[in-house]
């Protein structure tokens, strides 16, 4: 049902965390997959364990805040893999500061130069490569974001990263309603809190604690959680499937803090 045999998927920040669990997802599906990242060994060890499942791999070195890379890496791609049929923008950064009224437009512009701006930037790219797909009498294509929970909750010092997730939400609705007409579709995912070799939360912190107790789920997330809904969205079972934000978060939303899961009776 999910197989993606033939199909080519660029995932920006696809060497580590998230990112990576969204390309194996792919590789596992059979599709060809691009990881970019800006760290040339890790797109290196990331592209030989995706190697080992069979299907075309092509790393390269982009950064998504240079508008000029990724015009030119996205060409290379089609030129080299003959087509993208679907385009995941991952990359970004988290950064915590000490609170809104000491942030400084440098915090907050570099910040959004890769989470915002370079997400416009990487979904762009690919939505003029299928909208010539298109062109040529081969229609379809699917674009997502990852976002995060912070695109719907409020988080201290970090109204710079809430407001480039958030503006992934908006940015996806306009696009979704106007790419259909080219068989293209374009949704959001937001992961909640996801440990992973890029996020860690250490047993003994109050985060992991909180988690335990007020997750539905009973645990953070893992980067493995997310391979499915990244092969659901490149694939054809989400034809459908557009303008739309899906959380992945164990429950946490559903619950919003309030009741200690630990302390729930029993069900007889």
């Amino acid at each position: 049902m999910f197989d993606l045999t033939g199909r080519v998927v660029v995932v920006s920040g696809g060497n580590a965390g998230i990112g990576l669990a969204f390309a194996r997802g792919v590789a596992r599906a059979g599709g060809d997959v691009v990881i970019w990242g800006r760290r040339a060994d890790k797109n290196a060890e990331a592209a030989e364990e995706l190697a080992g499942f069979g299907h075309r791999v092509l790393a390269q070195e982009v950064d998504v805040s240079d508008e000029a890379r990724v015009v030119e890496a996205m060409a290379e791609v089609a030129e080299e893999l003959g087509r993208v049929d679907g385009v995941i923008a991952n990359a970004g950064l988290m950064r915590k500061e000490r609170s809104f009224v000491e942030m400084t437009s440098q915090a907050w512009h570099s910040l959004l130069a890769v989470n915002q701006h370079g997400a416009f930037l990487t979904i762009r790219e690919g939505a003029r490569h299928m909208k010539r797909r298109h062109d040529a009498g081969d229609p379809g294509g699917s674009l997502l974001f990852c976002a995060s929970l912070s695109a719907l909750t409020g988080s201290p010092g970090m109204q710079h990263y809430n407001a480039s997730k958030g503006a992934m939400a908006a940015m996806s609705r306009g696009i979704a309603v106007e790419a259909g007409r080219y068989g293209i579709r374009c949704n959001v995912v937001c992961p909640g809190y996801t440990v992973s070799e890029t996020v860690q939360i250490p047993a003994s912190s109050p985060l992991f604690e909180r988690n335990r107790r007020y997750n539905p789920s009973g645990r953070a997330g893992n980067a493995e959680d997310f391979e499915g809904i990244g092969v659901y969205f490149m694939s054809d079972q989400s034809r459908f499937h557009t303008g739309d934000l899906v959380v992945i978060d164990g429950g946490w939303l559903a619950n919003a803090g309030k009741t200690d899961i630990t302390e729930l009776p029993p069900w007889p």
